[in-house]
């Protein structure tokens, strides 16, 4: 028995061992993208563009003869000659691209494309480069830096979007594209990032890869490990080696959709101008913690207006989905469709409110700035560090302010709390944690009310046309 049991646990051991040994030899297998590559990879183009350029000015040195009447005469006659006569010359650009229908609809990215006056389009299969395809732009948006093209076509291979919103730092991820020319070259690495903001635009959302990108990928597919589209590749890092960014399936599909269906992408509009809510912000409104977007201002007879929301408010949630900060409600926002139902939650007087509106749709030219700069001209006082006067109905038609209520800043102390808020004199104070003020002396009265309550204010200012909050902590000077 003795025998039997000894060769019973040695055996057990064996097999633990065994185990245990298969495990790290499949730890250590390396991932094999052979599969995934050889069924992904027809369906990557190669883009090539081609733009006509002429000389736009004259050359170098001669608007130093430029100042009489006469002589500008003559110069402009000589310009126009001089455009009019330019030879003509071709610039051309390398990008990437991936089908998406067996018709032959293709997106990559709007800057491979634009201003092009011919877009050509090589597939994997074409043997010989020269028999490329004429491709139409169906559609573009500048906003996301997505494009969709169109070849003719049948039974061609294509790819299918998978989830970003699935992926997880540290999943494997390929790259297919031509950089440099180089077409159809694979990169593989992992997911570094989600959620990068690269400062390209109001609705950054970017995946950030390892996987190597360089100039010629762009617009090109991010394939998860099932040969899933789960990004566009679409920018790197200057000064940085294995640092790409790709704009992310979630994004590009209702996009790309739009596109295909109206040649144009509709975005959601709630008529606010917002800014982000920092520490100081969030001390002044009582809020537990910075985060949201603070409403500058309502634009009058939009959705927001209509439904009660308010200057001073924190939108704090859309739809049950809570607001980081401003760039995140932008892409809430854009995502939802205009003549949807939303709910509006905000931050008002110490609570949370909501408020129902119907989403409106975005048009750009609905934003300005208008106004000029002014200078110093008073010495200023008082606890902030400011001189003011009320506002006059000269100032209302001539910095275009919302109301007759206010107060113009004449003056900022150098050093004072209102210059380290970032005051500067031209700007109208509209009201001190959202209650008008029109004298020094009510402006005086809400300053040490908020000194005594919560040792911070907030200002709403407006400033060439533009209305924004600047929080002051009134427990960093006396």
């Amino acid at each position: 028995m003795r025998v039997n049991q000894r060769f019973a646990v040695f055996s057990a051991l064996v097999l633990i061992l065994v185990a245990a040994m298969s495990s790290l030899a499949l730890a250590a297998a390396p991932v094999d993208f052979r599969a995934l590559v050889k069924a992904a990879g027809p369906a990557v183009v190669n883009i090539n563009t081609e733009r006509v350029m002429k000389e736009r000015s004259l050359p170098p040195g001669f608007d130093m003869f430029r100042g009489h009447p006469d002589v500008d005469r003559f110069f402009d006659q000589f310009e126009n000659f001089y455009r009019e006569n330019q030879r003509s010359r071709k610039s051309s650009s390398l990008g990437s691209g991936f089908i998406i229908s067996p018709d032959g609809y293709i997106v990559t990215n709007n800057h491979v494309i634009e201003g092009a006056d011919t877009i050509r389009v090589t597939l994997a299969s074409t043997k010989n480069k020269d028999e490329s395809l004429a491709a139409e732009v169906v559609g573009a948006d500048p906003d996301t830096d997505l494009a969709l093209l169109k070849i003719k076509g049948s039974n061609l291979p294509y790819l299918i979007f998978g989830s970003s919103d699935a992926l997880e730092v540290g999943e494997w991820v390929v790259a297919i594209g031509s950089p440099l020319g180089l077409d159809h070259t694979v990169t593989a690495g992992i997911i570094s990032a989600k959620g990068r903001n690269i400062q390209s635009g109001s609705y950054d959302d970017f995946l950030q890869t390892d996987a190597s990108i360089n100039r010629g990928n762009s617009g090109g597919p991010l394939l998860n490990m099932d040969g899933q589209v789960v990004g566009i590749n679409t920018a790197i890092a200057q000064r940085a080696q294995g640092i790409g960014f790709a704009i992310p399936s979630s994004l590009a599909q209702r996009i790309i959709t739009d596109l295909k269906d109206h040649k144009k992408v509709s975005r959601g509009w709630l008529g606010v101008t917002i800014q982000n809510v920092d520490s100081a912000t969030a001390k002044a409104l009582g809020m537990k913690e910075a985060a949201g977007a603070l409403v500058s201002s309502v634009l009058p007879g939009q959705p927001a207006d209509k439904a009660g929301v308010k200057g001073g408010d924190v939108i704090v949630s859309i739809n049950d989905t809570r607001i980081e900060d401003t760039e995140h409600l932008l892409r809430q926002v854009a995502l939802l469709p205009p003549g949807s139902k939303a709910d509006v939650t905000v931050w008002r007087d110490g609570k949370e409110e909501t408020f129902s509106l119907t989403v409106a749709e975005r048009d750009i030219k609905q934003a300005g700035i208008k106004g000029g700069d002014m200078k110093n001209q008073n010495a200023p006082s008082g606890r902030l560090g400011v001189k003011v006067r009320p506002i006059t109905a000269e100032d209302v038609k001539r910095f275009d302010l919302p109301g007759s209520s206010g107060l113009f800043v004449a003056g900022v102390a150098e050093g004072g709390l209102a210059e380290g808020a970032g005051i500067q004199p031209g700007d109208v104070i509209l009201a001190v944690n959202r209650k008008t003020v029109n004298s020094e002396e009510e402006l005086s009265s809400l300053v040490n009310e908020a000194a005594k309550n919560r040792g911070a204010l907030l200002l709403q200012v407006v400033r060439r046309g533009q209305v924004f909050f600047r929080p002051i902590d009134l427990t960093e000077k006396k």
